[in-house]
């Protein structure tokens, strides 16, 4: 199985990076490659992590990695990753902004 970063995901890891980069270039460079690499290792055990609570429905899985959970859907051939978000803000807003 593959793994597949969405322009999402890869925006995120982005701005990840930037702010880290702001106390320390080399740590925000080290930690975004070590968010890859969680993302990567999805591909081993897709379905060894949780639906997201109350939202089963649309197969959105998670799994955190230090303060950040990773967001992310099975499908036959790929794990798409949606969005590496820090467990401080709401995700819900972000991930369902149509749900109610």
């Amino acid at each position: 199985m593959i793994v597949f970063l969405t322009r999402e995901a890869e925006h995120d890891l982005r701005r990840i990076g930037d702010w880290i980069a702001q106390d320390s270039p080399r740590r925000a460079e080290t930690f975004v490659d070590e968010l890859v690499e969680a993302c990567r290792k999805l591909a081993h055990s897709p379905l060894a992590f949780p639906l997201v609570s109350g939202h089963e429905r649309t197969g959105v899985r998670r799994r955190s990695y230090r303060s950040y959970l990773i967001f992310y859907c099975v499908g036959d051939e790929r794990v798409e990753v949606l969005h590496v978000i820090h467990g401080a803000r709401d995700y819900e807003t972000i991930l369902f902004p149509d749900s109610d």
